[in-house]
């Protein structure tokens, strides 16, 4: 679930190991590519973190967050 926080939507995703948690951080940087719009992330082993704001903004959470968060969230 998405988390409002701090001018971001926040969530965390766990995988299997290391090769499921990369293979999904592809799959959204593809889907982020075609919105011209670009996570902050971190990924550790098997963990991924992602946070959205628009930074055009003034780095806040704009319509363009939650549509990224929806395309995200339909990779599940």
């Amino acid at each position: 679930m998405w988390v409002a926080e701090n001018n971001r939507l926040k969530r965390t995703f766990q995988f299997k190991d290391f090769t499921e948690a990369f293979a999904f951080m592809t799959k959204v940087a593809l889907v982020a590519e075609k919105m011209d719009h670009h996570p902050y992330w971190t990924n550790v082993y098997n963990t991924v973190t992602i946070e959205l704001s628009t930074h055009d903004a003034g780095d806040v959470v704009t319509e363009k967050d939650h549509a990224l968060a929806k395309a995200i969230d339909q990779l599940i």
